[in-house]
Order: structure tokens, then C-alpha cells, then sequence
């Protein structure tokens, strides 16, 4: 056989001489260097946003886990199964930290509470990983799930897929192409590249990618926090929603009068009368948290805070330009945390011109999603 003229098509190449960029410092520590590519990953990532596309604010997120036998090797520690619960939990409450008018469907039921997916996630960890997976089956029940959904939410499916086959009771092509209503799917592969997964997330407009590690897992899988671009066929739509502000009775107030709230009712757990929640505007019933889908009317409940979070996402902060610190003539004093600039480069926003440390780019556009500089030059002074 005929050796490949190119070198980077060689799988190997991408591993050779990886060595070179790790660097001891003064003490003989490898952890700057490995904090700096730990850093310069997330950077990269901030600067991958989709610009002026239009995105869906309103998200229905099915999740498929594989419970096939394949989930309890152990290249992943302490297991497949473990490590992808642990770090389902950690993606739940980034999810609905930047999508809090979403929902996400792992357990029988969809929910925009995270508490009650991350309970379940922790009950799962002791199941038993047995059998094949079935896509066919997977798929099937993801989308007559979400063909039920409103036209104007966008809907979508994830599959954490670790086995290398797939046991369907019908042809899972015919599957894919038959559906009018087509989700994006998503595939996170554990093992190996799969056919099948390549082809189903190519027809959906979905992603398909394989681990390579329990960080690259992490980062697959915060891939999907942010929306993806809305397809051409959602609607556009006017949503009705209700502001309901906490109130708690006095105990003094005549008219006061202890109820329970819907959520208890609904899960089954102690129902406890109380004088405090909030309540519908429309037809009055009470609730513990914001945002929830009233259960009596269907009215949408939610919370200024939760629009704006989830605002943010139509208009991405851009990223700050990044100068070498021997290069930069200004103040050596970070605009964020106010600390000396200690790090190679420092990044500065394009509006303001005001200079920050990688940390403090990392939480303005991880957390924040505002420029602090900008905030200030525009903010009105306060009179004295």
C-alpha cells in the first residue's frame, strides 16, 4: 500500500511532539501552562457565536442517554454512566441558568425546574446498564413528543450515544426521511465514530461529534447551552405571558388566606397550606418558582430577569481584542477586578477601550454578558 503523501491526514499527526508547548515555570509547575490552553479553549469558543442569525428563545431540548452495557466501561472514570450524569447535572444548570424560559426533557416528562432534573440524574446513577440501545426507538418517541410542541419553539434532540450499534425494530433511514417535522438532532459519541449517527445528525441539521476526553465531553456537551439558529420553518408568533410578583400575606389581613400550591399538588410530595407565592394573574392559582406553564389556564409565568437572560443570546457581546501585555501603552490595572495585569495578553473591548484580565474576559462573557466599561461610560451620574 502506498504510503499517504500528506502528513495531516495521518491520525497520529495530531499527536506528535505535544509535548513541546507545555513549559515549567520557576517552581517547575506545568499548571500556567495548562491553565493558559485551558484558557485559550474557552476564548475560542467565546468567539464562535452566530452573529446576526436568528435564534429561538423559546427551547424544547430532548435528551437521550444510552443505558446500554457499553455505559459501564471504565475509559471514563468511574464509569460511562457516572460521568455522564455527573456532568448532565452541571449542564442542567448552565442550560437553564441561559435559558430559563426553555425546557429540557430527560426524565418522562419535559420541566423548565432544574431542581427535579437534577434529582432524577442523581437517582439514575444507580441503574442497571444492560442490552443494546435503539435509535430507531429513541428517535421515534423524541419526536412524537416534540411534533406537540408550538410552532414558534424551537425543538431539539441530544443523544449521548456509547455503543457501537444500534438494535431498531424497523429501518432507521426510512425513519429519518418520512418525518415532516424534523428536530435538530445532536449525537455525542463515547466510543467511535458510528455511520448511522453521522448520516441522522447530517439530515437534521444537527452536530455529531466523538470524545476525546472528560473535558472534551464537558465542552461537546456546553456546546449546546447557547441556541443553535433557528430553521427556516418556525413561526413567528405573539406570546402571552404573565409577571407575577412574590407576595406573602400578612397573618394580621382578614382577607388572608392559606392555599397550597399547584407544584405539590402536582408531585405528589406533603402539601402545605401557606400564605405566600406567586400568583397567576389571570386565573389566581399559586405557585412556589418562576418560570413554570400555569397548569388551570397554560399561561406562561416568568420573571423580568428571565427575559433578559434570555435576551441576550439575540445580541452576543463581541470579543474583546486580544494585545500582548509588552505591546499594550495603557493603564496595567484591570477594569474588572481591579488587579495587576499579570498575564501575557490582555483583551480589550473594542467600544470602551477598556483593558481586562483573562479571568474577568472569561466571566463577561460566560456570566455577565455586558461590558462593565461600557456600563460605566453610559451610566448617568448620581447626584450627591
Amino acid at each position: 500500500m502506498d504510503e499517504e503523501p500528506e502528513r495531516t491526514k495521518r491520525w497520529e499527526g495530531g499527536y506528535e511532539r505535544t509535548w513541546e508547548i507545555l513549559k515549567e515555570d520557576e517552581s517547575g509547575s506545568l499548571k500556567a501552562t495548562i491553565e493558559n490552553i485551558l484558557f485559550k479553549a474557552k476564548r475560542k469558543r467565546l468567539c464562535e457565536h452566530h452573529g446576526q442569525v436568528r435564534l429561538g428563545m423559546m427551547r424544547h431540548l430532548y435528551v437521550v442517554v444510552d443505558g446500554s452495557r457499553t455505559m459501564e466501561d471504565q475509559d471514563l472514570k468511574p464509569n460511562r454512566l457516572t460521568s455522564t450524569l455527573k456532568l448532565l447535572e452541571y449542564f442542567v444548570e448552565e442550560y437553564f441558568d441561559q435559558n430559563p424560559i426553555s425546557q429540557v426533557c430527560i426524565t418522562t416528562q419535559g420541566t423548565s425546574n432544574s431542581k427535579k432534573h437534577i434529582t432524577a440524574l442523581k437517582k439514575a446513577v444507580d441503574m442497571n446498564c444492560s442490552g443494546e440501545p435503539s435509535l430507531y426507538n429513541s428517535l421515534n418517541l423524541a419526536m412524537q413528543t416534540l411534533k406537540h410542541m408550538p410552532g414558534h419553539t424551537s425543538r431539539e434532540v441530544l443523544i449521548v450515544f456509547s455503543s457501537l450499534t444500534t438494535c431498531d425494530p424497523a429501518n432507521i433511514y426510512d425513519l429519518i426521511k418520512v418525518q415532516k417535522i424534523k428536530p435538530d438532532v445532536s449525537v455525542i459519541g463515547l466510543s467511535a465514530e458510528v455511520r448511522v449517527c453521522t448520516v441522522l445528525a447530517q439530515e437534521t441539521g444537527g452536530t455529531y461529534h466523538v470524545i476525546l476526553d472528560e473535558s472534551h465531553y464537558k465542552e461537546l456537551l456546553m456546546g449546546h447551552v447557547s441556541p443553535p439558529p433557528a430553521s427556516s420553518s418556525s413561526e413567528c408568533s405573539l406570546i402571552r405571558m404573565g409577571f407575577p410578583q412574590h407576595t406573602i400575606a400578612s397573618l394580621s389581613d382578614q382577607d388572608a388566606k392559606p392555599s397550597f400550591s399547584m407544584a405539590q399538588l402536582e408531585n405528589n410530595s406533603e402539601p402545605s397550606l401557606t400564605l405566600g407565592g406567586y400568583f397567576c394573574p389571570q386565573c389566581r392559582a399559586k405557585y412556589c418558582e418562576l418560570p413554570v406553564e400555569c397548569k388551570i389556564c397554560g399561561l406562561t409565568l416568568v420573571s423580568a430577569p428571565h427575559l433578559a437572560r434570555s435576551y441576550h443570546h439575540l445580541f452576543p457581546l463581541d470579543a474583546f481584542q486580544e494585545v500582548p501585555l509588552e505591546e499594550y501603552q495603557g493603564e496595567r490595572c484591570c477594569q474588572g477586578c481591579q488587579g495587576e495585569m499579570k498575564d501575557r495578553n490582555v483583551y480589550i473591548c473594542k467600544a470602551c477601550q477598556n483593558a481586562f484580565c483573562v479571568e474577568c474576559d472569561l466571566f463577561v462573557h460566560d456570566s455577565l454578558h455586558c461590558c462593565p466599561g461600557c456600563i460605566n461610560k453610559h451610566a448617568a451620574p448620581v447626584p450627591v
